[in-house]
């Protein structure tokens, strides 16, 4: 039922319908690009028809095809949402604004994560709301994911939903005005998978200028396979499907047959004569690059773009505790998972031991996961940005432990975003088995993140020194928030 107050907005390919609560507006399920349809699936994104007459947008649309995500005993679904929601046109936008926006409000446009598999705009994790009620218009996207999204296949462009978010921007630059925002002030920023495609957007030459600042919460600048071993997933892919390894035999293959192959690709070694896997076997799927988005910035890519990079403090207890892998750790599993990252794993191990003398074997087998993922990638990043004086780079770590497990899961990977969208008392994200646990989280920890988040969007600055090569200033947000110089140099040194 239309409501006579509900806005309308005229966008470049046509008018759509947003629903009005309160004094926010939302307008959901826009498409940026052409619905990708069989051979198109495995093509760069195209511009989507206009449409006659007003679309409604007012309800969740489809996302990209994905098979269920679940993550043993932690109740994941705010973040993974409920799965598949199938339909073609699901490269869309979800777009929430002040209702009463005069216009030139600065811009976040959010990327997801989810292992680049799974994941969309319709996860409970990422309604827009608080943004737009803090004066910002705050897009979210969806993207092709795992196959379609990310296999490196011969005769297909690479890194395609990289490219989805491209296109995203440009629909941004287009069209943000009308709802308000100020196509010159745009902030990109993901977390996961999400955080490590905003370090590839740093890095791809055709999105300069559609974008000001950049914010990568546990994401990774050195987490791309090479040429070499993209070309082994897609070998394993082909073979799973039973088809040459060529965008024109995938292209016949449909969505379902796509996705059950994908979850049937773990385990394919990855290590190569030059590399290792830099996602330690988690994923066979990731950004394809011979040069890190790391080394790509060094060398000056983005230069003029603010960043804000982060971790959290405990990012590998995701992948432990819930699957009961934490407490059961023994010191082969320590030396196991050293050996699949890093050249030397007998003095990583040792440098852990000396900075935690007192860990567990879990502890130091989730540290060295946690850094192996996410914190030599974000440290990397990190000071690459920060040889580009034109621009800023602000860091953080996210120490708040949640208290679900039996209190193990602590300051893990995800539990940060509940606070920057302001979303902390969501109740699906309570419980022993949510998210954040059976407690209530410190009552400003939200309200301060979320508004941290939302200045640096508008100022570039986050409200602490920037990060440089000699201090490395992080604000460590607890509780309390304390800025440290320089707070994992024994670590962060045996990555170099």
């Amino acid at each position: 039922m239309s409501h006579h107050t509900d806005p309308i907005v005229t966008t470049a390919q046509g008018a759509v319908r947003g629903l009005r609560q309160g004094d926010t507006t939302a307008f959901l399920n826009i498409p940026y690009a052409a619905p990708p349809r069989g051979a198109g699936r495995f093509e760069p994104p195209q511009p989507h028809e206009p449409w006659d007459g007003v679309r409604d947008a007012t309800v969740p649309g489809p996302n990209a095809p994905q098979s269920e995500r679940k993550l043993g005993s932690v109740d994941m679904s705010p973040y993974f949402g409920t799965g598949w929601s199938r339909g073609e046109d699901h490269l869309t936008v979800n777009v929430w604004t002040p209702a009463a926006s005069g216009g030139d409000l600065p811009v976040m446009v959010f990327v997801h994560g989810g292992g680049f598999v799974a994941g969309s705009t319709r996860s409970a994790l990422y309604d827009g709301s608080a943004f737009a009620r803090d004066g910002v218009v705050l897009v979210t996207l969806n993207y092709r994911l795992g196959i379609a999204g990310f296999l490196d296949i011969p005769g297909a462009p690479a890194n395609r939903g990289l490219l989805d978010v491209v296109a995203a921007l440009g629909w941004v630059r287009e069209n943000i005005a009308a709802f308000g925002g100020d196509p010159h002030n745009v902030t990109l920023f993901g977390q996961s998978a999400g955080a490590t495609i905003v370090g590839g957007v740093l890095a791809t030459p055709e999105a300069a200028g559609l974008f000001r600042r950049a914010i990568v919460q546990s994401g990774s600048g050195l987490g791309a396979f090479t040429t070499e071993q993209a070309a082994r997933v897609t070998q394993a892919a082909a073979q799973a499907l039973g088809i040459e390894p060529r965008a024109d035999a995938f292209a016949d293959i449909s969505d379902d047959r796509l996705v059950e192959a994908a979850s049937r690709l773990a385990g394919i070694d990855l290590q190569t004569g030059t590399h290792h896997d830099p996602l330690i076997g988690l994923s066979p799927f990731s950004l394809v690059f011979d040069t890190q988005p790391a080394e790509s910035v060094a060398a000056g890519l983005s230069a003029d773009v603010d960043l804000l990079i982060g971790t959290n403090t405990e990012e590998g207890n995701l992948y432990l505790v819930p699957v009961d892998k934490y407490a059961t750790s023994t010191a082969g599993d320590v030396d196991d998972v050293a050996a699949r990252a890093h050249p030397k794993p007998a003095r990583l191990v040792e440098t852990y031991r000396k900075a935690r003398p007192d860990a567990s074997f879990g502890e130091l087998r989730s540290a060295i996961m946690g850094d192996a993922l996410f914190g030599a990638g974000s440290w990397a990043l990190a000071d690459a940005h920060t040889a580009h004086p034109e621009s800023a780079t602000y860091a953080y770590e996210f120490a708040w432990r949640s208290h679900a497990l039996d209190e193990e899961l602590g300051a893990t990977h995800a539990v940060e975003l509940p606070f920057v969208f302001d979303l902390a008392h969501l109740p699906q994200l309570h419980g022993p088995s949510a998210l954040l646990g059976p407690d209530k989280p410190p009552a400003d920890l939200a309200a301060r993140m979320h508004v941290t988040w939302v200045r640096f969007a508008r100022t570039g600055n986050p409200g602490w020194d920037a990060y440089d090569d000699e201090r490395r200033a992080t604000m460590r947000i607890d509780a309390e928030w304390t800025q440290v110089d320089d707070p994992r140099s024994q670590e962060r040194q045996a990555w170099r």
